[in-house]
């Protein structure tokens, strides 16, 4: 009988990456070749809370992401050049329809514990995320119809519907393996770069080289520490007077100073990143789409790019899909500043005026504070009267995010349309921050993901960008570059579309000077 599996292109390039037409950390070859080893890296890092957790369900924010990587591997990586890669799952193959899929899992790897890596420890870790579950990932994972193990190197994910984009879909955060039946998220034990030594959550942490690490040139250095500076400030200062070798999320006001200093690198990485003002879609009075499109119409996108992020970033068209995604819109109409059209919308709404509470923090973003103050003047000309409320950066993501009705936040970019749209959107998804619900939405986004016709997957994408621009709660003014700052004793650094320092993984690349 004949194999029913065909290695698409994808999971064949991904074959060549495992064995060395690119590195297995991600790097081009000739970044790998000189790294030394030693010395201790301390990272201040921006995004973090003493309510935050290392239990992969609930990874949320840059300080726990960055610490899971340290700790944990996922099953696929992306790259510097948004490519899925290897990483647990060393190939992959497709059945046609995509909707049936047979990953190999990588072998002669280890958990911090000793444990040999196998089939039942990739089962284990998925269905974390399935089921009775509040994981953050649920929405995505409820896609997975079954997950079995086939052989101690194999397994079997079939989806309910096709999705051509798995292996990025794999790539997701919340996706990283811990042994069969782990539960002590206290101590957690992965197969990653480094192992667990201390953790003080939103203080600080620091983990060991994992001395059998199995991947290649990395894990260089001897130790690594998270400082949790969440003040940009100071983190800026802690930089400048070399307490700390990096740092994540550069005040975008200070960036054109910090380039002066010799004894820095500013990695600059153009990205998904976007941020967002976000309506609560079942609170009054934004349960009205009236008043929703009056508050997108009354924001000045360009004063607010220019000034807030100082130009580093693209203007944003209230809806997540960046201009270097293949599916992205670029028919659609952008968004003016246009005052007269928001009392427009308030008067269709059957308001002279309106007055609302924006919570705003630099825990949303760096200068998330000052785009609220800019937004509550432009939008004084359309009879909009915002008042900023501004909270504490320690615990936000618990006490304001999807809490409070009108608030900002961010969303790190995805690899794909399929997937930013899914976890931010979809009706069933647990962090469908601005609470909008819509079935043709869903079923659009269901349809679209199974087809293997990219013109067919295309228009489909184009009509969600659509819906979500005149419809939903989020008011998205613009995408910003990731920022970081670097000390040059730092080697290996590369720019990365995804996330603040190397996609979260710099802990791992990098090495210092001899």
């Amino acid at each position: 009988m004949s194999n029913p599996f065909t290695l698409n292109r994808r999971g064949m390039m991904a074959g060549l990456a495992g064995v060395g037409l690119v590195g297995l950390s991600g790097l081009p070859l000739a970044a790998q070749q000189t790294p030394q080893r030693g010395g201790v890296l301390v990272l201040g890092i921006g995004g973090g809370s003493t309510t935050d957790d290392v239990d992969v369900r609930k990874l949320q924010d840059w300080v726990p992401v960055n610490q899971a990587y340290m700790l944990m591997n996922g099953l696929i990586e992306i790259d510097a050049n948004n490519e899925a890669i290897p990483e647990l799952f060393e190939s992959w193959e497709a059945a046609e329809g995509a909707a049936d899929w047979l990953f190999k899992v990588r072998q002669g790897v280890t958990f911090h514990d000793g444990k040999t890596l196998t089939a039942d420890d990739v089962v284990y870790s998925l269905n974390l995320h399935r089921g009775d579950t509040t994981s953050a990932a649920r929405s995505i994972a409820q896609a997975f119809k079954t997950v079995e193990k086939v052989s101690d190197s194999e397994v079997r994910i079939t989806l309910e519907d096709g999705n051509a984009d798995l292996p990025y879909v794999l790539s997701d955060y919340h996706f990283l393996v811990v042994p069969d039946g782990f539960t002590d998220w206290s101590r957690p034990i992965g197969t990653g770069p480094f192992v667990f030594e201390s953790y003080e959550p939103g203080v600080r942490s620091r983990f060991t080289r994992n001395e059998s690490y199995w991947k290649p040139g990395c894990a260089n250095v001897d130790a690594v520490e998270v400082i949790v500076i969440n003040d940009i400030a100071a983190r800026t200062n802690a930089l400048m007077s070399g307490q700390v070798h990096a740092i994540n999320s550069l005040d975008f006001k200070t960036v054109d100073l910090l380039r002066r200093n010799p004894n820095l690198q500013i990695v600059q990485s153009e990205s998904g990143q976007h941020f967002t003002f976000l309506m609560d879609c079942t609170q009054a009075p934004f349960t009205d789409n009236n008043v929703r499109l009056a508050v997108k119409y009354a924001i000045d996108r360009q004063q607010l790019l220019d000034t807030a992020l100082r130009g580093y970033g693209r203007l944003g068209n209230d809806h997540p899909i960046p201009s270097t995604d293949r599916f992205y819109n670029s028919e659609l109409p952008q968004r003016p500043y246009d005052p007269d059209k928001a009392k427009f919308h308030l008067r269709e709404a059957g308001m002279d005026n309106l007055d609302i509470t924006l919570s705003s923090s630099d825990a949303a973003f760096s200068g998330a504070v000052d785009a609220a103050a800019i937004y509550r003047t432009s939008a004084a000309p359309a009879d909009i009267d915002v008042t900023v409320d501004r909270q504490p950066t320690d615990g936000y993501w618990d006490n304001v995010w999807m809490k409070k009705p009108f608030a900002m936040s961010y969303w790190g970019g995805r690899p794909t349309a399929d997937q930013m749209l899914t976890i931010a959107y979809q009706s069933t998804s647990a962090q469908n921050d601005t609470h909008w619900y819509r079935d043709d939405f869903d079923a659009l986004l269901i349809e679209a993901r199974g087809l293997l016709d990219e013109d067919k997957r295309r228009d489909i994408y184009w009509t969600l960008q659509e819906m979500i621009h005149e419809d939903g709660g989020a008011m998205i003014p613009m995408f910003g570059d990731y920022l970081d700052g670097v000390s040059n004793d730092v080697q290996g650094v590369t720019p990365h579309p995804m996330f603040n320092l190397m996609g979260a993984r710099m802990a791992e690349k990098v090495w210092f000077n001899s």
